[in-house]
């Protein structure tokens, strides 16, 4: 169990309960805090607390998390494509449509489950339902993350992803024509308070966000930019370029509706560098775009012959 003390600011003065926590609690949906404060999880001097109260300026609102049910995360003999593996790392590029690892309701068909199947001495940090993952990918973006196999090896490399030491470049597909070669997108990222499911750039309970962008080619209405991560936030590639106008081609959540998502947003991890942890060697990844994302360059190259 988990006790958490969240005060209110003058702000917040008079909101809801329901509303002002899921502001400040950004893990969290609406309904889940809904959830907890049913259940008598929330309070404010002892006093079990409602939804619909209006909280006070100066209110020391007190939350208890409860443990979370423990379930079984099994392995499963799911194809891995291995880069590169040694008794420290696992370097994976993951397929567009994979988890990377189990969250609620999803216990099997994740990067997890086939880890778990192909080794068994990855590092415990992250508990039973992340087992070596340092870092993450979104579902629906394909390619490289690197994977520890002890806990020397998850504090190194997480040491350096806070450091931003490590080498993250990306290619994306994008709507639109820039017309600059270079550029640098700085804005803070937090959570849509509109949409729970969405990030969006705000001044508002926000992290600073860095991304860099160059652009490879362009086409008659979009175009192919590698885009290099100065910090990691949830969303952020596709955040940034649909916050200056070009948003990732086939993103569901920020890109056009028109747009085909049968293989999810156009957005590959395609490089990944980072200092070994035990031989301090610089290890640099690169991996080809996957197919489909390469026949749509190729269609594009096409039109613009024709």
């Amino acid at each position: 169990m988990e006790v958490i003390k969240i005060a209110v600011e003058e702000e917040y003065e008079r909101q809801r309960l329901d509303k002002f926590l899921s502001l400040k609690m950004s893990d969290y949906s609406r309904s889940q805090i809904q959830d907890m404060i049913k259940k008598g999880n929330i309070s404010l001097n002892d006093k079990i607390l409602k939804s619909s109260y209006k909280v006070v300026n100066g209110d020391n609102i007190e939350v208890i998390i409860d443990d979370p049910i423990s379930t079984d995360i099994l392995p499963e003999d799911i194809p891995l494509n291995i880069v590169y593996e040694d008794s420290d790392v696992i370097v994976v590029n993951k397929p567009s449509g994979m988890i990377v690892h189990p969250s609620s309701g999803i216990y099997s068909q994740t990067l997890v489950n086939a880890l778990l199947y192909h080794c068994h001495d990855l590092s415990g940090i992250n508990g039973v339902q992340r087992p070596g993952i340092v870092h993450r990918i979104d579902k629906e973006t394909s390619g490289l993350l690197m994977v520890a196999k002890n806990d020397k090896a998850h504090q190194s490399l997480s040491e350096q992803l806070a450091n931003h030491t490590v080498t993250r470049r990306y290619v994306a597909l994008v709507h639109g024509v820039i017309p600059h070669d270079y550029g640098r997108i700085e804005a803070p990222i937090g959570r849509d308070v509109k949409d729970r499911q969405k990030m969006c750039c705000t001044d508002k309970n926000s992290k600073e966000a860095i991304t860099n962008f160059k652009v490879l080619e362009r086409f008659e209405n979009m175009t192919l930019v590698e885009c290099r991560l100065e910090t990691g936030r949830t969303h952020q590639i596709r955040v940034h370029m649909a916050y200056i106008g070009y948003p990732v081609y086939g993103d569901p959540k920020y890109g056009k509706r028109k747009d085909d998502i049968t293989y999810g947003q156009y957005l590959h991890a395609k490089i990944l560098g980072f200092i070994h942890p035990s031989t301090n060697e610089e290890m640099l990844f690169d991996s080809e775009l996957p197919d489909y994302f390469k026949e749509k360059i190729n269609e594009l190259r096409s039109d613009i012959n024709e």
